[in-house]
């Protein structure tokens, strides 16, 4: 082995070395996977879009079903599920002991699980990720609650891997974190504004009649009673 060769691999080594430490400084290893979860906004009262990521951290099987257990102390009056290829949603719903104040009126039921499954040819393969989205609301009123949702991930070998443990702030993150959102204060202008701006998101991806649906709806029949008209006046001068 030249030096040239052996300088450039001890140099590629060193940059692993480098990039292990990093990662594990950070608490984390090389291989370390974890569900996550986003939101699009956690404003008090809001509608949101949240995102789970689901990585696959197997070598030798695959992901194939995904559920996801919904706050009962703090239920959704709204659930919705974002159509992912390859795989079904099935939403169940429960009835709660103790109706929940929401807005002006009260939830008496409300979605407890979401349950998603891969056909044969979708399942996330060792290596691979992918992504599900929900749209629900309203959230809680309270800020700096802390939201809990925790997901279950079953393999083609039976093996079921459950991201449900509570992570406080300050201490060790545990070895199956389960995905949450952190409630933060309101947002100006209103939970209104919050929840028109989501429905008109989702009447656009889900093919929904919005407000603008119907704006322009009666804007083309209006321009056809325009035309209409103005053919009738000039075959009545003609």
């Amino acid at each position: 082995m030249t030096n040239t060769s052996l300088t450039a691999r001890l140099g590629r080594c060193g940059c692993v070395a480098a990039a292990t430490a990093g990662l594990m400084a950070l608490g984390l290893s090389p291989a370390s996977a974890h569900v996550t979860a986003n939101a699009t906004s956690t404003a008090a009262g809001g509608y949101t879009q949240v995102t789970f990521s689901v990585p696959t951290e197997s070598d030798t099987a695959s992901t194939t079903k995904i559920e996801l257990d919904l706050p009962e102390d703090t239920p959704f009056a709204s659930v919705r599920t974002q159509p992912v290829e390859g795989w079904t949603a099935e939403i169940t719903e429960e009835k709660l002991a103790t109706p929940v104040p929401a807005g002006a009126g009260q939830i008496t039921e409300a979605a407890s699980t979401i349950i998603w499954t891969a056909d044969e040819e979708h399942a996330i393969d060792p290596g691979q990720f992918q992504t599900f989205t929900i749209s629900v609301g309203p959230l809680p009123e309270e800020a700096g609650k802390q939201i809990l949702l925790p997901v279950s991930q079953t393999y083609t070998d039976g093996r079921t891997v459950a991201w449900d443990q509570p992570a406080t702030e300050g201490q060790e993150e545990p070895e199956r974190p389960a995905p949450s959102v952190t409630i933060t204060e309101a947002q100006a202008g209103g939970h209104g504004a919050a929840h028109e701006a989501t429905a008109a998101a989702e009447d656009t991806t889900t093919g929904g009649t919005g407000p603008l649906v119907w704006v322009g709806l009666m804007a083309g029949l209006l321009g056809l009673a325009a035309g209409v008209t103005a053919l009738i006046r000039t075959r009545h001068r003609g």
